[in-house]
């Protein structure tokens, strides 16, 4: 013990000595906490141990260099044997060296250990068995099922199979996805797209008899496709728009109400948004309106996956406008960060009206996410109606558009309040965004502090500033900026309402200045040409240096400080039309 001084005070402090341990002793804990560690939701015990893992283990091989690290790891004696395919090659097998692992595994066991070498070994044998055909075909190769098939198979031997040609009058996506998803069968196109009947399976085995093997998956599927084929007819009893009524007996949340008034709310708020970008009103409430429909059919309900898509399908069955038929598929758009944003015109209007609803609805609902929680998916929502709006030049006031998505709610809530958290929320994923495409973040806050309603709008300011960055004069300007708002902010002299009469030429001539560049972004304005106008005010840098070389703005003239804070107001007033530079770090 010893007596420890610090400016807190004196401590009693021990000092211990520990001696290190070898990596041979460290590692049996370190294993044994990083399998207790893993995320493994389902567990299973086997034998009479009362150990549990995801799969029966029945050896443990734990090695440093040539020599065994002897502990005990799931009830099981670590050693350095390990054994191959259970079928082809159940004998032990000798790990000498762990270098030598993989290429042990495979030439003795029948076993690819590498997962990434297993997984381009499926990839190459699904386009190989193909070529097999006299007919030019491709697998349609999914990657997470790729991944799968990758993680189920240790020694993966391709088949292919063929299935009944009258499957092919369903939608493909129906049938992609019962092969995909019931089976985990990769599906067979022609070159030109279109679906062949045949599928990619594998067998984790070298068999004598391959043929017992494919004429039995091909047995297995057939039953599948032909309860796609009965979800279809069924469907096709009732009209999509039959499916309507039904959405009553859904509840979307309960303060929310059912997916019905849901889509009452949607076709109101697409009536809105059409009118707004000049498309065709009646296709988007029409759209709106059988949106959700497909939810109550046979097909969805067996493959969730498909909604939208089999509306598409069944609407153009029905006979409906192609063009709404389409927007009910797209109005999911984008699924994912960085996915497909919807290509139509209509589309857009429902899917905004979608995302927007969602936003409105859970947030007055005080359903706001929090940490990693986002069960309603309101960060993606609020992603997919930035992109849509600015990757297809859409001009929509997000403020408007959220007090009228909120304004067709019944219940109790703050609606000033919950509009200023729904527009803050969707700008928070707004600057995540323009991060993302090289945007920087001091940029960013240049032009939210000017706060553009439409994100269109804010992304033409932004690319703006960034040009204006390049130029010679924005460092200098940026800087003028920041002194300028400061000298606004400090002084307790109130500014003249217009600029009065001045006695330094460099101010005089700065005035004139100003006034002319006033003038000329006028128009430049209006056409939203925020590049131009920022370069217009640059040619302003050598005259604002030159006024506060050589004039003191708050001197002893009350009159003419006035008028000077009324020049500084009109140079500021100018560069916040686009964005406040003085944001910018040099």
């Amino acid at each position: 013990l010893e007596r420890l001084k610090t400016d807190k005070g004196e401590w009693l402090a021990c000092t211990q000595i520990v001696a290190g341990q070898t990596a041979q002793q460290l590692v049996p804990d370190i294993i044994r906490k990083s399998i207790s560690l893993l995320p493994i939701a389902k567990r299973m015990r086997w034998g009479s141990f009362a150990t549990e893992f995801v799969r029966p283990v029945h050896w443990a091989v734990l090695l440093y260099g040539s020599e065994i690290i002897e502990t005990d790891i799931l009830g099981l004696q670590t050693g350095n044997q390990t054994r191959g395919h259970r079928f082809h090659a159940p004998q032990a097998m000798t790990i000498a060296k762990p270098e030598n692992y993989a290429d042990l595994l495979f030439s003795q066991g029948n076993v690819i250990a590498d997962f990434d070498v297993r997984r381009e070994k499926i990839k190459e044998a699904s386009f190989r068995i193909v070529e097999e055909k006299t007919i030019p075909l491709i697998p349609y190769i999914d990657e997470e099922l790729l991944d799968e098939i990758t993680a189920l198979n240790e020694f993966p031997v391709p088949i292919m199979g063929h299935f009944d040609e009258r499957f092919l009058e369903l939608p493909a996506e129906v049938l992609i996805t019962t092969m995909q998803e019931n089976q985990k069968y990769f599906p067979v196109k022609y070159h030109d797209g279109s679906l062949a009947p045949y599928f990619i399976t594998f067998s984790n085995i070298q068999s004598t008899r391959p043929q017992s093997i494919q004429d039995g998956n091909e047995r297995v599927v057939t039953p599948r496709l032909s309860d796609a084929e009965f979800f279809w007819k069924q469907d096709r009893r009732y009209s999509l728009a039959d499916f309507s009524t039904r959405l009553e007996t859904i509840v979307f949340q309960e303060k929310l109400g059912t997916v019905a008034q849901k889509v009452s709310r949607l076709v109101a708020l697409s009536e809105t948004i059409a009118s707004q970008i000049g498309v065709d009103v009646e296709l988007a409430k029409r759209a709106a309106f059988l949106a959700k429909n497909d939810l109550m059919t046979e097909m969805v309900g067996e493959f969730g996956n498909l909604q939208g898509i089999m509306g598409r399908y069944y609407a153009l069955a029905d006979g409906e406008n192609p063009t709404v038929a389409q927007a009910i598929e797209e109005h999911y758009l984008p699924k994912q960060a960085g996915g497909a944003i919807p290509s139509s015109d209509i589309g857009c209007v429902v899917a905004l009206a979608e995302k927007i609803d969602t936003l409105a609805g859970i947030f007055s609902a005080g359903l706001i996410p929090t940490g990693d929680k986002d069960p309603y998916a309101l960060r993606r929502a609020a992603l997919g109606v930035l992109r849509i709006l600015i990757e297809r030049n859409l001009k929509i006031d997000i403020h408007a558009l959220a007090d009228f998505a909120l304004s067709l709610f019944n219940h109790e809530f703050d609606k000033m309040k919950t509009r200023t958290l729904v527009t803050d929320f969707i700008f928070e994923r707004l600057k995540g965004y323009c991060l993302d495409k090289g945007f920087s973040g001091d940029e960013f806050e240049a032009v939210l502090a000017v706060n553009p309603a439409e994100p269109l709008d804010f992304m033409q300011r932004l690319q703006a500033v960034k040009a204006f960055r390049e130029l010679p004069e924005a460092e200098s300007l940026a800087a003028a900026n920041k002194r300028i708002l400061n000298i606004l902010k400090k002084s307790d002299s109130p500014a003249s309402q217009t600029v009065g009469k001045l006695v330094e030429s460099v101010e005089i001539s700065l005035l004139e200045l100003a006034n002319q560049s006033a003038k000329d972004i006028a128009p430049l304005l209006e056409k939203r040409d925020y590049e131009a106008t920022l370069t217009r005010l640059a040619a302003l840098k050598d005259p604002v240096d030159a006024f506060f070389d050589g004039v003191m703005v708050n001197c002893e003239d009350a009159q003419l400080r006035a008028n000077r804070l009324a020049l500084l107001n009109l140079l500021s007033a100018q560069f916040l039309t686009c964005a406040d530079i003085s944001k910018l770090q040099a």
